[in-house]
Parts: structure tokens; sequence; C-alpha cells
């Protein structure tokens, strides 16, 4: 069942992780990162050497991605999936970059010392429910 706009980005909200769908080197790849929702834009922290942040950093609009999240529960088959599609780009206002560091910690051990806002130009959704009784 398709979910919408609204209801798909306080599902967003209300997981810490998901997956970010870029392209590097020509070739699609993907990264599980944590994230935060905020002001509806995603926003997530980089490291130096990290792919997307030398594509964000190289592309003045910003360069194209896909963010997915899910909650889906392996035995019953049922939950959700939330694609958030949109630009991606560095965040370099120092107001923006301290408020994000102060609630947005990375998961893994490295520096993470760039921060990329995703504005979510399209957003779709869906939820796996069980089928009706019918």
């Amino acid at each position: 069942m398709p979910l919408e706009r609204a209801e798909a980005l306080r599902l967003l909200a209300g997981v810490p992780f998901g997956r970010i769908v870029f392209t590097s080197r020509a070739l699609p790849a993907v990264r599980p990162v944590n994230h935060l929702l905020l002001d509806d834009t995603v926003v997530i922290r980089t490291h130096d050497g990290a792919a997307l942040t030398a594509a964000a950093v190289g592309a003045e609009e910003g360069v194209v991605v896909a963010y997915e999240a899910d909650a889906i529960d392996p035995v019953t088959r049922l939950g959700w999936s939330v694609v958030v599609t949109g630009y991606a780009r560095p965040v370099t206002d120092p107001d923006q970059l301290a408020r994000y560091r102060e609630v947005l910690s990375p998961w893994v051990a490295a520096s993470m010392d760039h921060t990329v806002a995703i504005r979510p130009d399209l957003v779709t959704g869906f939820r796996l429910a069980a089928e009706a009784d019918g």
C-alpha cells in the first residue's frame, strides 16, 4: 500500500539509519549510513575520503542521490520502506554545521568531518501489510 509523503517522512524520521545510493565512477554505489531528518531534509555525515563527499563537493548543484530506509519484520514480513530522491549538497553554513554536528553522531569510529544534506524532491514509500481475508 503506497504511503503519502508526510507519512513516509514521519516513518523515515523514526529510524536511525538507511542506505544512500549515488554514482561512483559511473556506477551505482550504496552505503549504509545513519541519518537525521530535520526540517524535511535528510542529513548525513561523511568522511574526507568518501566517494559521496567527493561527488557532492565537486558538483555546484549537488549530486542526485536516493536515500532508502525501512523497517521490515523478517518473521511476519510486514513493515514499510521509504525512498527519498533528491540532490545531496555539502553543508557549508557554519550555524547549520554546528547544529547538525550537535544532533547527529556518526556510528563509526572514523572522523566524519563533512555534512551532507539531501533535499527530498521525490518521496515514495509503501507499507507491507497483511492480506485482507476474503
